[in-house]
């Protein structure tokens, strides 16, 4: 399912590569392959087949599939951070400083499940944990603006204190509880007991969620 607020940030993986643009071809060729089957479905062979190479002329640019998981990961995480960029830059610009701040993080929170719900694959792949763990992600996990996803929900919640919204003794760790709140429930609708639920129905569930966390913090 596609959704018109999702940022087309992610080019088409080519069916050949140019010359000097390996990796690029390879790291396309693994996010169409995270599009359509999630983490488990990124596999080097399959890559370098889809750039049209052979397996050994992909070892230059990723010495094991881990090291393409993981540059798909940052990838996925850059839209993702994009979607939320989107989702923030049509706000009003002059609403009062408590309504700003919460339409900030109604913005980040609507942004990353409708993500997950026009995206799957990508989203799955952007929270994937290898068996040697994640590793150390690199600046392109974020979007434009240079923030990653939870650098974003950060930004937002700090907006929360500074607008007087949010209690500075309840700052602490408040990124951490509206994250798991909202993950989880994208989670139940692309995987769980919620994946038949109409688009607007979803949606409305979402912001029913976002106002629950605004009030719980």
């Amino acid at each position: 399912m596609k959704l018109n607020n999702v940022p087309e940030s992610l080019p088409p993986a080519r069916s050949t590569y140019r010359h000097g643009d390996l990796r690029r071809a390879l790291l396309d060729a693994g996010i169409e392959l995270a599009r359509d089957g999630g983490p488990d479905a990124v596999v080097l062979r399959e890559a370098t087949r889809r750039a049209g190479v052979v397996p050994n002329a992909a070892y230059r640019h990723f010495a094991s599939r881990r090291e393409l998981l993981m540059a798909v990961r940052e990838a996925a995480l850059a839209t993702a951070a994009g979607a939320m960029e989107q989702e923030l830059a049509v706000l009003p610009a002059d609403q009062p400083p408590a309504d700003a701040a919460r339409a900030q993080l109604r913005a980040v929170g609507t942004a990353y499940l409708r993500f997950a719900q026009a995206e799957p694959g990508l989203f799955r792949t952007a929270f994937v944990i290898s068996d040697e763990g994640a590793g150390a992600l690199g600046p392109d996990k974020a979007g434009a603006g240079g923030l990653d996803p939870f650098q974003l929900l950060c930004q937002a919640v700090d907006s929360l204190v500074a607008a007087g919204v949010l209690d500075p003794a309840r700052r602490r760790n408040a990124e951490y509880l509206a994250w798991s709140a909202v993950h989880g429930l994208a989670l139940l609708i692309i995987d769980g007991p919620l994946r038949e639920l109409p688009a607007d129905a979803a949606h409305g569930l979402g912001q029913q969620l976002i106002d629950m966390v605004e009030r719980g913090l």
